[in-house]
């Protein structure tokens, strides 16, 4: 991963601040390369030492973006396309890793945390865990990716499947809860 240096609201062009909302604590750092497109992004950074970056030749359209909470952190890699009415959230000290190549068609959820505790006999049963998608990953529409997977380089998540366990390289995924359906694939875009 690139370190940037941190954007303010008046490194944004004109077109940037029309096309999208965007609102960052002042102690957190975020940086969308010039030469990535977003258009009509809902992003929303709350609290202390996080970080947003979207790498270059990345759009996102339509997409809600939220880091929640301390010391979390959104890192999209270059040449990645996140499509309409997707979701991905930080929170709880987490990070949510999308590296280069990567592909999500509509309506995906990404999310490190349940958002909210849930305990019993006074001791928490739901941490927050990080997420790591790894390079050229296609998901399908409607897909739910929770806390604490890790999808590996090359894989394809089918449509309307949540992914609740880890998934090796070069595979195909499907279902609710999603499993390994094929291996040893190649997808091209």
């Amino acid at each position: 991963m690139q370190k940037w240096d941190k954007q303010t609201m008046k490194d944004f062009s004109l077109i940037q601040k029309i096309r999208n909302k965007i609102k960052v604590s002042k102690s957190s750092s975020l940086y969308i390369s010039d030469k990535s497109k977003i258009v009509g992004c809902y992003i929303y950074i709350k609290g202390q030492n996080n970080k947003l970056t979207i790498d270059d030749n990345t759009t996102l359209r339509n997409t809600k973006i939220e880091i929640i909470g301390n010391n979390c952190e959104i890192f999209i890699g270059k040449e990645c396309m996140i499509g309409d009415n997707s979701y991905l959230s930080a929170k709880e000290e987490t990070k949510l890793i999308i590296k280069d190549g990567c592909g999500f068609s509509r309506n995906i959820k990404i999310m490190t945390s349940d958002g909210h505790p849930i305990y019993k006999n006074n001791i928490r049963i739901n941490p927050a865990k990080d997420i790591m998608i790894e390079d050229k990953v296609w998901i399908a529409d409607n897909v739910t990716v929770l806390k604490g997977v890790k999808i590996g380089q090359g894989s394809v998540i089918g449509i309307n499947s949540t992914v609740t366990k880890d998934i090796p390289a070069n595979c195909i995924a499907a279902g609710n809860p999603s499993k390994v359906i094929n291996t040893d694939i190649l997808w091209q875009d």
